[in-house]
């Protein structure tokens, strides 16, 4: 165990820093700092010796070079162990640094920022912070590196018990955060600069692309029982996503639970009336809106298809209350998600002991993702997501027929839904309720037949929305035995005449959007 005699510190989050320091005093350790750190410090009261004169050397060219000194690394890297380090820091006057407490300038935050200039960000990426970081790091066995303040707790907890020392494992644990940490902040600045020209244009993609997530959890298997699998979620949690759900109650998650949920969560979220949407096997069986209550837009929604709902994923954009919990015991469900649960539909809910309770945080939420990328053997497929913005009005009415008022507000509904089935996709829907579906056919014909045999509800009436053209004009035709009034298609095929003919020969009205929703 190495007992921590000397510290230096200096931050950018200072959240509890001077009550850290203030114990770490307490155990007689000496204080090194920088900067706006060393003046809060001394603020406070507590005795500080400044780093410039520790080395002798004073801070300069506006603080760009200040710890990057041999008394500084020295003090850091030195093996306690080895003779030859020893005799070094002796006839060089270094003074060992048992730990260092430091955080990194918010490169992230800063380029997030709009108008944020290629000076400026350059002028946020921090040179002595990492470097001081991965050499405390580096000598692990004999230094504590803190770079998360969430840790501060922890270490004076062993302080205290220990009488000022910290062990080798504590040192390791937090050493493998610092990697992680550095890691994460140089692959911001890699993604940032390499989607950036020499003249200060900006590249769709950068030169190489660099994630980094964190683990979540261990799956009990993967999509089946004989593969193995992990959670890991992004490193932000601003995020409105599944990765930042609370879990409130319920079994263990599973990979396929995790996989639908997010689908439901994404499909719902495309909506800013009241919502309930069922996924089943990353498809929705049920989707409805509802401009009254949230229990309504559910039943709407099991209505679509109750068969396939059993076993189900459901999601909503409001809080959960009681009618709606009532409705949801019912019949058997995995998962539910929803921004809230109000205290009624939680007492409710816990009778149903195995269903999954998902709370998504929405109230500062960001809907954002990034980019969606999927791996492949030996390489990585990165698309911007599918959320480009549609006036449904905007689309090109291409029959003799224009569609009325309320077969637009249904083919407003049809083309949000459609980009959430798999391809080939087509759905059928009323303004607020989802009536058929076919999903991953080969064929588009085979889509459309599948939504007609799979609804439950009559379809007479309803439209169609196609998440790309017809090949061909049968897929109307069945369309039009099917009793539907109205299509939504992106167009673009050599045979959009024949398409659009058989559209007119049914009294059908058609709009062309220009926009394909192709979902692998």
């Amino acid at each position: 165990m190495t007992q921590i005699k000397r510290a230096l510190i200096s931050v950018t989050d200072k959240s509890g820093i001077v009550e850290f320091t203030q114990k770490l005093s307490s155990f007689g350790v000496e204080i090194l700092s920088t900067g706006g750190t060393a003046a809060q410090l001394r603020k406070s009261g507590l005795k500080v010796k400044d780093v410039s004169e520790y080395t002798g050397f004073p801070e300069m060219m506006d603080g760009r070079l200040k710890t990057l000194h041999p008394k500084i690394h020295g003090g850091l890297l030195a093996l306690r162990d080895n003779p030859e380090h020893m005799k070094a820091v002796k006839e060089h006057g270094i003074d060992l640094i048992d730990m260092v407490v430091i955080n990194l300038y918010r490169f992230e935050e800063t380029v997030a920022k709009e108008g944020c200039t290629l000076e400026h960000a350059v002028e946020n990426i921090d040179i002595g912070g990492p470097t001081m970081l991965r050499a405390a790091a580096k000598n692990y066995r004999f230094v504590s590196v803190v770079t998360d303040p969430a840790d501060y707790t922890v270490i004076l907890e062993e302080m205290a018990k220990t009488k000022g020392k910290i062990s080798e494992e504590t040192n390791f644990r937090l050493a493998v955060k610092v990697f992680q940490t550095t890691a994460r902040y140089d692959g911001a600045i890699s993604n940032y600069l390499g989607a950036l020209t020499p003249e200060g244009g900006k590249k769709e993609f950068p030169e190489t692309f660099t994630a980094q997530f964190s683990l979540a959890q261990s799956l009990r298997y993967g999509e089946n029982p004989h593969q193995k699998a992990a959670f890991y979620r992004e490193n932000d949690p601003t995020l409105a996503a599944i990765s930042n759900a609370k879990q409130l109650q319920g079994k263990e998650l599973s990979y396929n639970n995790i996989m639908d949920s997010d689908a439901a969560w994404l499909a719902v979220s495309d909506f800013q009336i009241p919502a309930a949407v069922i996924i089943k096997h990353a498809n929705p069986c049920g989707a409805a809106t509802s401009g009254g209550s949230l229990s309504d837009a559910y039943k709407k929604a099991l209505a679509t298809d109750p068969v396939s709902a059993f076993g189900g994923i459901v999601a909503f954009n409001r809080p959960v209350d009681k009618a709606t919990a009532e409705e949801l015991a019912k019949i058997f469900l995995e998962v539910i998600l929803a921004p809230a649960f109000d205290v009624d539909a939680r007492a409710i809910l816990e009778s149903k002991k195995n269903v999954r309770l998902l709370e998504i945080p929405t109230a500062k939420g960001k809907f954002t993702f990034g980019f969606d990328f999927r791996r492949v053997a030996g390489g990585l497929l990165l698309q911007e997501r599918d959320n480009i913005p549609f006036d449904i009005r905007q689309a090109k009415v291409v029959t003799k027929r224009k569609p009325t008022e309320e077969e637009y507000q249904a083919l407003d509904f049809a083309w949000r839904m459609v980009k959430h089935v798999k391809s080939n996709a087509i759905v059928y829907t009323t303004k607020d309720q989802l009536v058929g579906v076919g999903a991953g056919q080969t064929s588009r014909v085979d889509s459309v037949k599948i939504a007609k045999m799979k609804a439950v509800l009559p379809t007479k009436g309803c439209v169609l929305g196609s998440d790309a053209f017809f090949p061909f004009r049968d897929g109307v035709d069945i369309a039009a035995e099917a009793g539907i009034t109205a299509i939504i298609q992106p167009g673009g095929s050599v045979r959009d005449e024949e398409a659009i003919q058989a559209a007119d020969e049914h009294g059908i009205a058609m709009i062309f959007t220009g926009v394909r929703h192709f979902k692998h």
